[in-house]
């Protein structure tokens, strides 16, 4: 079974990713007119996908469905990665999606709960859908915030990034980190494009913040499995963390996102000081033999 196709938001992603290409690098012969606007012209991109000038023009306009030939071709004239390929296929209703269920609540496997208690020195989340943060470690609590104090309905990894100034301001290179989280929440929007949460998410970091506004509108897409992190914490200074995400096998759509330091560097003993306080059991007390 296909998922619905979105005409209009097909239209939107084809109009950014041909804004983004340099023609020269698309192998297109310099011309004399001077271009309006960045990027390829709509003529060129048919002309690379060969495909005629109208066609591709009535697809940007959502007033014809592509079938999924002409979907092989953009990809190739857009010079689309493996992400972006899958984020077309998903706007065009051409991927092999499940149907349509009633929405579960997201719940966490017990295993997965003790996984996470099992990674003493080592930040851990479950994310689900949308980046709701599910549950986390005493380690993501002593290295990001108390994420139980956050109302449940609040507690989304992106919104968090965006609206929290403590998160915000502890990522040295914020607006890297924060334009894949919304590249990672594009590619979520595809597959699931009538969720009401994700559009209230994306209707509220609109308003709020002029840096999402932006880079939602670019289109972006990117899976985030794997990467670098650079924070700053008040109390142990600057981290350098790895952080690795992995896909639950059980169709969930849950992700454990984990982050590591390199042994023996400043990070790996900060962040040993750091999690110790939180991880470690208190001394018993010399005088009654109970633990404080």
């Amino acid at each position: 079974m296909t998922s619905p196709s979105d005409p209009r938001a097909l239209g939107a992603f084809l109009r950014a990713r041909r804004a983004q290409l340099d023609p020269r690098e698309c192998g297109l012969p310099e011309t004399d007119s001077a271009r309006r606007v960045a990027g390829l012209r709509r003529e060129e991109v048919a002309r690379l996908a060969a495909i005629s000038v109208d066609y591709y023009t009535r697809l940007e306009q959502g007033r014809v469905r592509a079938s999924a030939p002409v979907l092989t071709t953009l990809s190739r004239a857009l010079r689309l990665d493996e992400d972006q390929q899958r984020y077309l296929y998903e706007l065009a209703g051409r991927s092999d999606a499940r149907p349509r269920r009633r929405r579960p609540a997201q719940r966490v496997r017990p295993a997965m709960r003790r996984l996470l208690d099992q990674l003493p020195h080592a930040p851990a989340l479950v994310l689900g859908k949308r980046l709701d943060i599910l549950a986390w470690n005493a380690a993501a609590t002593a290295l990001y915030t108390d994420f139980a104090a956050v109302p449940a309905g609040r507690r989304n990894y992106l919104r968090l990034m965006f609206t929290d100034p403590v998160i915000r301001g502890m990522h040295r290179d914020w607006a890297h980190d924060a334009r894949d989280a919304v590249a990672a929440l594009r590619m979520e929007a595809a597959v699931d494009t009538d969720d009401p949460d994700l559009a209230r998410l994306v209707g509220e970091l609109t308003v709020r913040d002029t840096d999402f506004r932006t880079w939602w509108a670019e289109h972006r897409v990117n899976s985030a499995t794997y990467g670098t992190k650079h924070y700053r914490h008040h109390l142990v200074g600057d981290l350098t963390l790895d952080c690795d995400t992995w896909a639950a096998s059980d169709g969930s759509g849950q992700r454990l996102m984990v982050l590591t330091a390199q042994p023996a560097s400043s990070s790996h003993d900060a962040l040993r000081i750091l999690t110790s306080w939180t991880t470690e059991p208190a001394e018993p007390n010399p005088t009654t033999g109970r633990t404080a």
